[in-house]
């Protein structure tokens, strides 16, 4: 065990929970070095590097958390992370086979989101539909979950009406989303609420992105580009 390294493990995880991923980053790189070995400190370092599209560095974390002994949810986290990095570098159907694995012995919000939104990346809109209104079955006030049955009508059905009743719930229950924010914006665009647009890709630039949003910054700016004369 490496006292040091986990130390400054525990400094970063203070970091990364008070939202401030830059220094919790930086903190967490320096533990990494110095031998950090605890599952929870490993796992929080591959979600930011995840974040941040550092998928090989991930891959590496996690293959240190691997030999360390965990309980059962440090497992599910391990599998889901790898499962995102497989999905990000190509492979998206291994990904779903390993999360649809751990589904079948743990359903908990974190893999009805993620499953949910690779099931619009799987682009099988009635598979979709279906896991994604079992999730709210699940949990009828998960944002994300909303989110993702939203953009289940809207990118895969071009069912734009049902799919703005499910963003705005979504956006009630979390203002600062990045995706319904994005999607929003582009209902308020087609109805010339120029103003109500540009605020809310505001918003959604500034939002700490990850693989899981289908809106990108490079997407924002574009859009905000569009709209800076108008």
């Amino acid at each position: 065990m490496s006292f040091m390294g986990n130390m400054t493990g525990n400094k970063a995880l203070t970091a990364h929970s008070k939202g401030d991923y830059r220094t919790a980053l930086k903190l967490y790189e320096e533990a990494y070095e110095k031998g950090m070995d605890k599952p929870r400190l490993l796992r929080g370092y591959s979600v930011l590097l995840i974040r941040t599209s550092q998928f090989d560095k991930a891959l590496e974390v996690l293959k240190r958390m691997e030999k360390m002994p965990m309980d059962a949810k440090e497992k599910t986290d391990l599998h889901i992370n790898y499962a995102i990095i497989l999905w990000q570098k190509g492979h998206l159907d291994r990904a779903m086979e390993i999360l649809e694995d751990e589904f079948r012995h743990t359903k908990n919000g974190t893999l009805y989101s993620i499953i949910g939104y690779l099931k619009i990346e799987q682009g099988d809109a009635e598979e979709a539909i279906r896991f994604n209104k079992e999730a709210l079955e699940y949990d009828d006030e998960d944002p994300v979950f909303l989110d993702n049955l939203g953009q289940t009508y809207y990118r895969l059905v071009g069912d734009k009406e049902t799919a703005k009743i499910y963003f705005d719930k979504a956006i009630a229950l979390k203002p600062k989303a990045i995706d319904t924010n994005y999607f929003l914006a582009l209902y308020d665009i087609e109805n010339g609420d120029i103003e109500s647009a540009k605020d809310r890709l505001d918003m959604a630039r500034v939002g700490m992105f990850s693989p899981l949003n289908y809106a990108t910054p490079e997407m924002i700016d574009a859009k905000r580009d569009e709209l800076r004369n108008l």
